[in-house]
């Protein structure tokens, strides 16, 4: 089948779409990538949509609006990729949407939110569309998150060390795949959540984004600020476990912040970068992770990755470009995938990763 895959992440950067010819023969699944597309939000969508998450209050009418609107912005950039990616000859589109909330409770999933009706895409192409992805996992037991285990367990194989995959996008999640056993899986925490926060408050909307981590680069670290963050007990609970920006927000910094009113934008900036690159690296130290494959915006911010590379230094840092999988549509394809195996009536998850059922 020739699949297109799309998803906004919980960065809200945008639109990601890939598309990829998928072929199931003898027990192994061939995946030729056709190519990628990264497109912005139309208009002020995504205003509206930073304006419904949590902490901020919103209504059930705010929430129709998003997932209409939403919605057809899938189905405007889906119609684009398949002229583009696919000449117009995609059989199926595979849409995450836009998370709104992932309710964790306890440490167990209740429930989760994505909003970009599927419909719009399904009478816009004319061809079937497999969506809401995580709410079954949830409902078996498990997290939902993060779905794309499964993709990079089967990207990676098996090996006799132990490797990782990981995606830094607004909360940074990895994959285990050691040389003995099951894979496990889990979000980490914050990937570049509070580094997107920070840099949006700094300059009051003017910047989204600390490109290539050039301001962290400047900065110092605040060991203090720094300490106040890791203390979060979310760090020390075990897998499968997941969370999302209702936890690691703007007050969230602001908070912590607070106890440390003097320090300078750039020390900001180079301490929560550490934050996100000290997480990796404990957990890579903790797995005795070999390597490491990294996707996602994050890839992208050399601060980060050096940050990485010092908190883990037995551990090899690898792109996912390296396996074939560019590195910042890596999520799409793995929507493509899950897509195509539920089609198929092959499960979309792993139950050691998720926790599912």
């Amino acid at each position: 089948m020739r699949v297109i895959g799309c998803l906004s992440g919980t960065s809200l950067d945008g639109i990601e779409i890939a598309a990829a010819d998928l072929t199931l023969e003898d027990g192994k699944l061939l995946t030729r990538p056709l190519g990628s597309r990264s497109e912005p939000y139309p208009g002020g969508l995504r205003g509206d949509l930073e304006a419904a998450l949590p902490p901020a209050r919103t209504s059930a009418a705010a929430l129709c609006r998003l997932d209409a609107l939403v919605g057809q912005a899938f189905a405007d950039a889906a119609d684009r990729a398949n002229e583009a990616l696919c000449e117009g000859a995609a059989e199926l589109v595979v849409s995450h949407g836009q998370t709104v909330f992932h309710w964790v409770e306890d440490g167990h999933a209740r429930g989760t939110l994505q909003v970009g009706q599927p419909a719009w895409i399904a009478e816009r192409l004319g061809v079937p569309v497999v969506s809401d992805l995580r709410s079954r996992d949830i409902a078996a037991g498990g997290h939902g998150a993060p779905l794309v285990a499964l993709f990079d367990v089967l990207l990676l194989g098996s090996a006799p060390d132990t490797r990782g995959a990981l995606n830094l996008g607004g909360i940074a999640n990895v994959t285990i795949i050691p040389g003995a056993g099951d894979p496990i899986a889990f979000d980490v925490g914050p990937g570049n959540a509070l580094i997107d926060a920070a840099v949006t408050h700094l300059s009051g909307g003017a910047e989204r984004l600390d490109e290539g981590g050039r301001r962290a680069a400047r900065g110092s670290i605040d060991e203090p600020l720094l300490n106040r963050l890791l203390s979060d007990p979310y760090y020390a609970l075990q897998a499968p476990k997941s969370t999302g920006k209702e936890h690691f927000h703007l007050h969230y910094l602001l908070e912590a912040l607070s106890e440390r009113p003097a320090i300078g934008g750039d020390d900001v900036l180079a301490t929560v970068t550490e934050l996100t690159g000290r997480t990796v690296g404990d957990v890579c130290r903790r797995h005795d992770v070999a390597e490491l494959v990294v996707s996602g915006g994050g890839s992208r911010n050399a601060t980060l990755l050096a940050s990485i590379a010092r908190a883990a230094p037995g551990t090899v840092l690898r792109r996912s470009d390296d396996y074939g999988i560019p590195s910042h549509a890596k999520e799409a394809y793995a929507f493509a995938v899950l897509g195509f195996l539920t089609v198929h009536g092959l499960t979309g998850s792993l139950p050691s990763c998720t926790g599912a059922r």
